[in-house]
């Protein structure tokens, strides 16, 4: 599969793949829907790609105006992948790529809000559900209008009982599932 940038200053630049099967690219379809329920609230918003891969969803975010994305990327090749992708479409500078563990990173004191937060991990292993209940957990890391988007395998869903976060919205396309929530209201 070819990995590209569909929309944006970047627009149209290959993106290289991590070798091997440690990585699960997200396809064209998919993003390109994603981005499209997001539309114009992409400009100026801040970013971060809990499992970053290829670095794919972040950098479509950027080259379509996003001021910032974080990265974050257990794997030491999918890191330099990362970091590979940012230079070559010339977006480096509005990112920043963090190797470790997702799930560490989460239950850290929060250094910035969010205002998207994407979550694709390896499928099958309930690493979302563990996400979004460290996410519920830790709210800091959400911005005002937070949107937590998770994209796993429709026979993976289940509901979950969250305090902070509530799902507001599903899309499921061929065998991917994307699943939003949003911060509850207080009071």
């Amino acid at each position: 599969m070819t990995l590209r940038v569909i929309s944006g200053t970047a627009k149209g630049r290959k993106l290289k793949d991590v070798p091997g099967d440690t990585t699960r690219p997200v396809t064209d379809r998919v993003k390109e829907a994603l981005f499209n329920i997001l539309a114009s609230d992409v400009r100026d918003s801040t970013w971060w790609d809990l499992f970053g891969g290829t670095g794919a969803i972040g950098i479509e975010a950027l080259s379509r105006g996003a001021a910032f994305v974080r990265f974050s990327e257990l794997n030491r090749t999918a890191a330099g992948v990362i970091h590979e992708n940012l230079d070559h479409c010339k977006l480096a500078e509005r990112a920043e790529v963090l190797r470790g563990d997702a799930f560490a990173f989460l239950q850290a004191a929060p250094n910035r809000r969010f205002d998207y937060i994407y979550i694709a991990p390896p499928q099958y292993k309930e690493m979302w559900i563990k996400c979004l209940q460290l996410l519920d957990a830790n709210p800091g890391w959400l911005g005002d209008e937070c949107e937590v988007i998770a994209q796993i395998d429709p026979l993976e869903y289940r509901e979950l009982s969250l305090a902070n976060l509530s799902e507001f919205e599903q899309r499921k396309y061929g065998s991917t599932l994307l699943v939003f929530y949003e911060q509850r209201p207080a009071g």
